[in-house]
């Protein structure tokens, strides 16, 4: 199935489309997958554990790094006249393009800014004052749980592991496996839901695949 919507291929959007309708339809996953992490006497059990606070704290100098370190190599290759790892003004506008509209616009300005989901620490299903709502349903409860910032900000470096000239696949799954890493603490810790977490992944991976058909398409079949 090689057909693409705006660059992105079919199968992609029919997963998240189908993945989505999953979570709305049937959202008791999202309570079972929360339970396995809670009990009534400790609460959520990451939250007495020393790795919690280090990924938490990770995500922001992670990105940020992602950013700063290519726009160094950028004006390095501008100063020196060189081409050193293929970065140029392209590549620094893919990716501040996919930072600002994936994690910044559609996940935390539009939806979790918006959306008032309750997280899930705050539900009284696990300890809270406030209600249950299913992902995608606009709630009341002035929480900010869907959809997952974090998880958003680590799955931003898929959009880096793409412009690797070698290893691609490793990287891809350095990044992937980072961005469920996060996923699973904020889980773990009653701060977002599964479906929190999953949307926040297909929302910056569409993102991704849109911008790098825009700027590199010589080489969007490498990736289809």
């Amino acid at each position: 199935m090689n057909k693409k919507i705006i660059n992105v291929p079919l199968y992609v959007w029919i997963a998240f489309l189908l993945t989505s309708l999953i979570f709305v339809l049937f959202p008791q996953i999202d309570i079972f997958v929360s339970s396995l992490f809670y009990s009534k006497e400790s609460g959520f059990f990451t939250n007495n554990t020393w790795y919690e606070p280090i990924l938490y704290n990770s995500i922001q100098p992670v990105v940020t790094l992602a950013i700063i370190l290519p726009m160094l190599v950028w004006l390095y290759n501008i100063a020196a006249k060189k081409d050193l790892y293929h970065v140029n003004r392209k590549v620094i506008l893919y990716l501040l393009l996919i930072i600002a509209i994936g994690p910044g616009l559609i996940v935390n300005s539009t939806l979790k800014d918006h959306w008032g989901r309750a997280r899930p620490a705050e539900t009284i299903l696990f300890g809270g004052t406030k209600e249950f709502t299913p992902a995608f349903i606009i709630s009341d409860q002035g929480g900010y749980s869907f959809s997952c910032g974090h998880a958003a900000g680590a799955f931003f470096l898929i959009a880096l592991a793409l412009l690797a000239q070698k290893r691609r696949m490793l990287w891809m799954s350095l990044a992937v496996g980072y961005g469920i890493a996060i996923s699973y603490i904020r889980i773990a810790a009653g701060g977002h839901f599964f479906s929190d977490t999953v949307v926040s992944f297909f929302i910056v991976y569409i993102t991704t695949l849109i911008f790098y058909g825009l700027f590199f398409k010589e080489k969007t079949n490498e990736i289809s």
